[in-house]
C-alpha cells in the first residue's frame, strides 16, 4: 500500500455531467490524487472544461500537476436523448500507451471509448479493471428494445470477462452477474461526500419557493427523467400521497426524455431541473421524504446522497438500497418489485410524518460510514493486486506530460 500507481482511467461520462458514475469518477480522481505520488492519466470524450481546473480537482495543484487528460470527441447514444459516449479512438490510445505506458488502465464505461480501451490494453499486455456501473441490458425493456436484452447482456460479458477483474458495489449484485457467468468479481463500494449532503443545507427560503410551509410534506426524487428509473410508479405514490393530505408537495430534480410526459401526467409536480453543487444540496436538505422507484439500479448514489442529507428513503431492495437501507430504521426497503408495494410503503409512511425526524436522523447516521477515503483506500488495494511485485510507480517511455490537456478533435 505504500507504493504508488501510473493510472489510465477511461470513461465515457465525466463532470460536468451529471449521473451516478461522473460522480463516482470525480471522487475517485481526486481522492486517488490526494494520496501518495498516484499519476493518473483521465481519458474521456471532450464534455467540459479540463478537470484539472474544474470542480474535480479537490485536492493541491501539486496533485494536480499528475493528472493529464486526453480529451476525445463525443457521439451520440442512439434511442437515448441528450446522453453521450466516448469515440472508439484505438490510434489515440495505441500512442499515448505506447509512449507513457501505464501500470493499470480502469475502464469505467462499456462503451465505444472504453471497448477500446480493452483492446488497445490486451494488445499491450496492460492489466485492465473494469467497473459494472449500467444495468444496460434491464434498460432495454424500457425503450421497446427487449429483443436486444440477450445480446447487451452477453456483450456486457464478453467485456468484462476479458478484464483482469471487474469491480462491483453490493454483494447481491456480484451474485447476480456470477449466475450469468461473469468472471473475477470483487466488490468496492460507493461513498458519499457526508459534508457536500448534510440535513445542515436545508433551505426554509427554498420550501417557500416551492410552496412548502413547515408542516407541508415535501416529497423528493433525484434523478434522470427517463424510463428505467420507473416514474410512474413514483407518480403513484404521489396521488395516493396527496389523496389522503393534501398538503404535500413533490419536487423532481433532474432532466431526461420523460419531462414532458411526467409534467403532463402531474402537473403540480415541481420540476427543479438538474442542480448541482450547493443547490443540490439545499434540494436534498430541504425534502422530508425520499422516494426512489427505480428497478434498474447497480447502486444508486442518490439513495446514499439522502441518507446523508438526513432524508428517510422509501426505495426497492436494489443496489444502496439493499445494502444500506433497514426497513423502521432508515425508512421503508420494498423487497421484491411490485410497483403496487411500494405506493403503499410510501403512503404508510408519509401518513405517520411524526416518525420521520427520527428516522432522517438515523439515517444521517448510517451515512456518516461511507467515507470516500475508505472508498478509495479499497479501490487501491484492488488494482495493487493486479501488478507484479515491483511492478507499480513508474513512468516507463517517453517522459510524463504532467497536468498536460490532450484534445484529439
Amino acid at each position: 500500500m505504500d507504493r504508488s500507481l501510473r493510472l489510465a482511467v477511461v470513461t465515457e461520462t465525466y463532470p460536468p455531467d451529471l449521473n451516478g458514475v461522473a460522480t463516482t469518477l470525480h471522487e475517485l480522481v481526486a481522492g486517488l490524487l490526494a494520496r501518495r505520488q498516484h499519476r493518473l492519466q483521465l481519458i474521456r470524450p471532450h464534455n467540459g472544461p479540463p478537470a484539472r481546473n474544474g470542480p474535480a480537482n479537490a485536492a493541491s495543484q501539486q496533485a494536480a500537476d499528475r493528472l493529464e487528460e486526453l480529451l476525445l470527441p463525443a457521439i451520440p447514444v442512439p434511442t437515448y436523448p441528450g446522453q453521450r459516449m466516448g469515440w472508439p479512438a484505438l490510434g489515440s490510445l495505441s500512442r499515448l500507451w505506447h509512449s507513457q505506458r501505464p501500470d493499470v488502465v480502469h475502464i469505467a464505461t462499456e462503451g465505444p471509448l472504453g471497448w477500446a480501451a480493452l483492446q488497445v490494453a490486451r494488445h499491450l499486455r496492460i492489466p485492465v479493471c473494469t467497473d459494472f456501473r449500467t444495468n444496460f441490458h434491464a434498460y432495454s425493456d424500457h425503450y421497446g428494445l427487449g429483443w436486444l436484452r440477450r445480446p447487451i447482456l452477453d456483450y456486457l460479458r464478453h467485456f468484462h470477462n476479458a478484464a483482469h477483474c471487474t469491480l462491483v458495489p453490493t454483494p447481491t449484485l456480484r451474485q447476480e452477474l456470477a449466475e450469468e457467468g461473469f468472471r473475477n468479481l470483487r466488490i468496492v463500494a460507493r461513498g458519499v461526500d457526508t459534508d457536500r449532503f448534510s440535513p445542515q443545507h436545508r433551505d426554509p427560503a427554498l420550501r417557500a419557493r416551492w410552496g412548502a410551509g413547515e408542516s407541508t410534506l415535501v416529497l423528493l426524487c433525484v434523478g434522470r427523467l427517463a424510463a428505467e428509473k420507473n416514474l410512474l410508479t413514483l407518480l403513484q405514490a404521489h396521488g395516493a400521497i396527496r389523496a389522503r393530505d393534501a398538503d404535500v408537495r413533490l419536487v423532481l430534480v433532474g432532466d431526461g426524455p420523460m419531462a414532458e410526459a411526467l409534467r403532463g401526467r402531474c402537473p403540480e409536480a415541481i420540476q427543479a431541473g438538474p442542480r448541482s453543487g450547493q443547490e443540490l444540496s439545499a434540494h436534498y436538505a430541504s425534502a422530508d421524504l425520499f422516494l426512489f422507484p427505480s428497478l434498474t439500479e447497480t447502486y444508486g448514489n442518490v439513495t446514499a446522497e439522502a441518507l446523508a442529507s438526513g432524508l428517510p428513503v422509501v426505495a426497492f431492495a436494489r443496489g444502496a438500497a439493499a445494502l444500506l437501507l433497514r426497513s423502521g430504521v432508515h425508512g421503508v426497503r420494498v423487497e421484491g418489485s411490485d410497483n403496487a408495494a411500494f405506493v403503499a410503503a410510501a403512503l404508510d409512511l408519509a401518513s405517520r410524518p411524526e416518525q420521520l425526524p427520527r428516522l432522517g436522523e438515523a439515517a444521517r447516521r448510517r451515512a456518516l460510514d461511507l467515507r470516500w477515503s475508505r472508498v478509495v483506500e479499497r479501490f487501491e488495494r484492488e488494482l495493487l493486486k493486479l501488478l507484479p511485485p515491483g511492478r507499480a510507480g513508474g513512468c516507463r517511455g517517453a517522459e510524463s506530460r504532467s497536468g498536460s490537456v490532450l484534445q484529439v478533435l
